[in-house]
């Protein structure tokens, strides 16, 4: 399994390395133990960290409550709850992905 997720009871925990005002969102590979993201919405008032969740949401085919920033609101590494098995999480995660 690989470093940046764990399974837990209800779904999985993603670390991510969030890197805000970038030109797009998208998945951008691993930073070290982390999935990487980039995202358009600048780290102002929240706006980046609803975009990331939006953006993950979107991106799995979830509906936005299945996704939560449960550590790291005011830092680029998040851990991120999703409501998805990990098998799904490895087919629909594929770093390079775009949206």
């Amino acid at each position: 399994m690989p470093d940046w997720y764990r399974p837990t009871s209800d779904g999985i925990e993603v670390t991510v390395h969030a890197q805000p005002g970038a030109t797009r969102d998208e998945i951008a590979g691993l930073h070290g133990d982390a999935l990487k993201l980039r995202i358009a919405a600048r780290a102002v008032e929240g706006a980046a960290n609803e975009a990331l969740a939006r953006f993950l949401a979107t991106h799995l085919g979830l509906p936005r409550r299945a996704v939560r920033i449960l550590r790291g609101e005011k830092s680029r590494r998040k851990t991120v709850w999703l409501a998805i098995s990990p098998d799904e999480i490895e087919r629909l995660l594929t770093p390079g992905t775009k949206s």
